[in-house]
């Protein structure tokens, strides 16, 4: 299967920022522009993310989501606040694809995981793991990278697994944001412990870090934002730049 290229976009409603370490949203821009400037780039899938959400014990905001969506025709994930198979229901039946959901499953009840597969089918449920170094391992936090799980990630990573989740996205919170590479080490790991896609994200600042990510951990997808929201690159060069170096894309 082609490697996928997803386009993030960290919203903080109405406006898509970028976070460093989770920290300190600078802002980019407008949401639906920009799903739209990065699938006409040939995106794969766009991830949206309300990445405040879960830390103001607030739904997602349905408007953005569809408003987003609409000029859109690949994959369209999205997550923020999921906590209720109806929470899964409403963004299903709003243009979303694929639920993306952390917060809730890693920190109160991770069986939501298990009944959202069984009612809408294991793909479109994406677990996300905001991944952060403890000593020698990982240990999962939520919330925007503030609230600690006391969970080990590739423990959490056989859980969910076992619950049904149909793709795990990982994220660094030492990486995102830095632009100075990804944490190679972690994407391995979570890539040899899982049998279902994952997404691999934060800190990517160039080709090369890409590139290097995927020849070393062997994602299925990567998931992109600052050296897209800055105009260092874009998708289509990104896909070319793959190409040519002989990872399978589509162009």
């Amino acid at each position: 299967m082609p490697l996928r290229i997803i386009a993030r976009l960290d919203v903080k409603p109405p406006t898509v920022v970028k976070p460093i370490r989770f920290e300190g949203n600078r802002q980019i821009g407008n949401p639906r522009e920009l799903a739209r400037k990065y699938y006409d780039q040939g995106a794969d899938e766009i991830f949206y993310l309300d990445i405040v959400a879960s830390l103001y014990q607030r739904n997602i905001i349905i408007e953005g989501v569809t408003d987003t969506s609409e000029d859109l025709f690949i994959p369209f994930a999205a997550g923020g606040g999921v906590r209720t198979i109806s929470d899964f229901e409403l963004l299903l039946h709003h243009g979303v694809d694929n639920v993306v959901i952390n917060t809730y499953a890693l920190q109160q009840d991770p069986t939501i995981i298990e009944r959202a597969a069984m009612i809408f089918g294991s793909q479109a449920v994406v677990v996300h793991i905001e991944a952060k170094k403890m000593g020698s391992r990982w240990e999962c936090y939520s919330d925007c990278g503030r609230s600690r799980s006391g969970k080990d990630v590739l423990d959490w990573v056989e859980e969910i697994q076992d619950l049904g989740a149909g793709e795990i996205f990982v994220s660094s919170v030492d990486a995102d944001g830095l632009q100075q590479g990804f944490d190679i080490a972690l994407i391995k790991e979570v890539v040899s412990a899982a049998n279902v896609p994952v997404v691999a994200g934060s800190g990517a600042g160039s080709l090369e870090h890409i590139h290097a990510m995927i020849l070393q951990a062997k994602p299925d997808a990567v998931a992109i934002a600052s050296i897209l929201h800055y105009d260092i690159t874009t998708i289509s060069e990104i896909k070319h730049y793959l190409h040519d170096h002989g990872i399978e894309v589509t162009l």
